[in-house]
């Protein structure tokens, strides 16, 4: 009986003329309210362990190109000139502690996400299942960004003392403002590195969303194939 009524439910809401807005009724008569909450919960789950468990890997921001932290601009420049006068390793060593300092950082974000992600509504969970592709990561970038960057911050300036950074970054700077006819730089890196590290951590998370949404053999729960064939139907 259960079955039958779930079948008309689901008749009635693909007739639903398209700019008729679906209701949290119809939705909960599909799938549970809890259902869709704890589906979009898991997706989120793995973005966060399938994902950003990456980065905190060594080599997880250095060697993956779509996260990678390169110079900032200002000092592009400044890593051309060294170069060319022979100082290229030097270089190369302060841009891949830039890296290191963002995977130091990225071990205090698992707490912070997982409260986010239980602060999640089942209002927040119908506009997400039906929202955009990065829908989710919107979502958990809005509860989070803040609160992370404020944690990311002093980790990434302690992370910077730990692996030298900073005095990797002093000899650059050292190095460079003792060329003629430069203009002097001094540059304060954890601020940059602090935001660059946030980007990657949420561009990582959108890439598994996705991949979930759009790749049924990434579904690898029965919960997060029954919410998303849901997703699936109302947005043909």
């Amino acid at each position: 009986m259960k079955r039958i009524l779930n079948i008309i439910v689901l008749v009635s809401i693909l007739v639903l003329p398209i700019h008729q807005e679906i209701s949290a009724q119809s939705f909960s008569n599909l799938l549970s309210q809890q259902d869709i909450g704890k589906g979009l919960k898991e997706a989120l789950d793995h973005g966060i362990k399938n994902q950003v468990s990456k980065l905190t890997a060594k080599d997880g921001f250095y060697k993956n190109d779509l996260v990678k932290i390169p110079l900032p601009g200002e000092l592009q420049k400044v890593g051309k000139r060294l170069r060319r006068l022979g100082l290229g390793k030097l270089v190369d060593e302060g841009e891949l502690l830039l890296n290191r300092a963002a995977e130091d950082a990225v071990k205090t974000a698992t707490p912070i996400f997982v409260d986010a992600v239980k602060k999640m509504t089942f209002t927040d969970a119908k506009k997400i299942l039906m929202g955009e592709q990065n829908a989710a990561t919107n979502y958990l970038k809005d509860g989070t960004n803040e609160t992370l960057y404020k944690d990311f911050n002093p980790v990434i300036r302690q992370s910077f003392q730990k692996v030298g950074a900073d005095k990797v970054w002093a000899q650059i700077a050292n190095k460079y403002n003792k060329l003629p006819f430069v203009r002097r730089i001094n540059p304060d890196l954890v601020d940059y590195a602090t935001q660059q590290a946030l980007d990657g951590v949420f561009t990582m998370i959108a890439i598994e969303e996705k991949g979930i949404r759009q790749k049924i053999g990434l579904r690898d729960t029965k919960l997060l194939k029954k919410v998303f064939s849901l997703q699936d139907i109302l947005k043909k």
